[in-house]
């Protein structure tokens, strides 16, 4: 009775993993992904890339028709990520994620940007584009036998978006704003540390044991500012009650048990009435 069991087990095991295998074969428009900064704007495209297979591409007996909308791509519509505000031909466009519909005729492209909202292209059809810009095309000096979006001639503030398939290729001239991003971290820089900075390097140095004077000076620079927050004036306690500096760690204490009285955090008041006890036995 065991051999006819096994065999019936093996079968039944057998049976089971053929349901659930799966036959894995290459995809006829493989995802690309491509990522690319221009200046310091980030452009992300997820697209798929059909290719020809001895097809005639564009025009009225081609794959894609003039004068109708074309997912630029395959499946999914193609998805454009742009990480802060750019132009699009001179159109200004807001930092997201846009799905990108193309209108291809023979001496002009129409190529609308939509405010993503899934990959189902059919249903950004009836909306209106929230950018919408006229690009023409131009001949590509090669045959490209599969659907092709880059990024070329970047430049600090600008780059040409491409779209490319068979003879044809359609340059989208993007711009990116530069200067206002630079000139902005420039002051921010040459103006100094913040209060932030200045705490947290004191903190680094009171916790790690380096030099307590030095974290002293940083601290202080965090808490004589118009308004204090209560672990700043905490911390400044701490570290003047690790040089010895009581009297001073004590009044600190005060001030930073008061700020956190006002702010409603019990936990801090609790913790500098404990130090505030133990520093006055000093």
């Amino acid at each position: 009775m065991t051999k006819p069991r096994l065999h019936f087990v093996v079968i039944l095991l057998f049976a089971v993993t053929s349901v659930w295998a799966q036959i894995t074969t290459p995809a006829a428009s493989p995802l690309s992904k491509l990522e690319q900064k221009v200046g310091l704007t980030d452009i992300k495209i997820e697209y798929s890339r059909p290719s020809a297979k001895g097809r005639k591409i564009f025009g009225a007996d081609g794959l894609v028709s003039y004068g109708s909308l074309w997912r630029t791509g395959a499946n999914n519509i193609t998805k454009i990520t742009f990480s802060d505000d750019v132009s699009i031909e001179g159109q200004p466009v807001k930092k997201g994620d846009y799905g990108l519909l193309v209108k291809p005729n023979s001496d002009n492209w129409t190529v609308n940007f939509y405010k993503y909202d899934g990959g189902n292209w059919s249903s950004y059809v009836d909306k209106v584009p929230d950018v919408s810009a006229v690009v023409k095309p131009k001949a590509n000096g090669m045959n490209l036998e599969t659907f092709t979006i880059d990024i070329n001639n970047i430049e600090t503030s600008k780059a040409t978006l491409n779209l490319m398939w068979e003879k044809t290729v359609v340059p989208v001239q993007v711009s990116v704003e530069v200067d206002k991003q630079v000139m902005a971290n420039i002051e921010k820089v040459m103006a100094g540390p913040s209060v932030n900075d200045y705490y947290n390097a004191a903190s680094y140095y009171h916790e790690s044991g380096r030099d307590l004077e030095q974290a002293l000076e940083w601290v202080r620079k965090a808490t004589k500012v118009s308004s204090p927050k209560f672990w700043q004036v905490r911390k400044e306690a701490l570290i003047l009650a690790d040089l010895g500096k009581y009297n001073e760690a004590i009044e600190a204490a005060k001030m930073s048990k008061e700020l956190a009285a006002a702010a409603d955090n019990q936990e801090y008041v609790k913790m500098n009435e404990v130090s505030i006890a133990e520093w006055m036995k000093k």
